[in-house]
């Protein structure tokens, strides 16, 4: 059994959820509260001095970072794989997976807005701003990457017949692109791979609004 350190609004969090779930694993779930500054609890900092979610404890120790935690639950759990059998569409996926994560994410995550708001004095108008124009210019990329790929979207998902980390990254970011009211109007690819995996029941599952924490 695992324990998954987690909140509900978290698009970090919300990867691993998927991933958890697509692999149809069982864990237990323990909110840390981003809103009510739970991550910096020294209770939880003893678990995880970085003060992130998610985290995942399992009978070998704690891992964090989604896309470590994700790698290592395809490298060592059973369930469908979460990576394209072909080495080169393997390499695409990640790619793909790494825009979201390393690129996007991190300029609209909690503490880049709280330091917009301390040292620039960047109201939550300005900082959703911010945020929204971030993320629409990391999907100008990916949607470029989309069509130059040719990617068969109609009937498969990102990367194939199956969801892969590219969709879990995709739906969870896309969740913050509607919460920051980006224009989703020129990314017809991504929000067609986003309506797709959103129906999938591991994604439905692990919505956002599913969580209790």
């Amino acid at each position: 059994m695992f324990t998954l350190y987690t909140f509900s609004h978290s698009s970090a969090s919300y990867r691993v959820r998927i991933a958890l779930t697509l692999k149809g694993l069982t864990w237990e779930s323990e909110g840390i509260s981003l809103r009510t500054g739970a991550h910096k609890d020294p209770a939880f900092l003893a678990i995880n001095p970085q003060g992130r979610v998610p985290a995942l404890q399992t009978d070998q120790g704690l891992l964090t970072q989604s896309l470590a935690i994700i790698d290592w639950l395809e490298e060592t759990q059973g369930g469908p794989s979460l990576y394209p059998s072909d080495p080169f569409a393997r390499a695409q996926c990640r790619a793909f997976a790494h825009v979201i994560a390393t690129d996007i994410f991190p300029l609209q995550n909690l503490s880049t807005r709280q330091k917009l708001a301390a040292e620039f004095g960047a109201d939550e108008a300005r900082q959703a701003q911010w945020c929204g124009e971030w993320i629409a210019k990391g999907f100008e990329a990916l949607e470029a990457q989309l069509s130059m790929q040719g990617q068969p979207l109609k009937d498969s998902y990102l990367f194939g017949d199956t969801p892969s980390v590219a969709d879990i990254c995709l739906v969870a970011q896309m969740n913050n692109a509607r919460r920051y009211e980006v224009d989703l109007t020129p990314f017809p690819l991504l929000v067609a791979a986003d309506a797709r995996a959103r129906a999938h029941p591991a994604f439905i599952a692990s919505a956002p609004e599913t969580q209790s924490a």
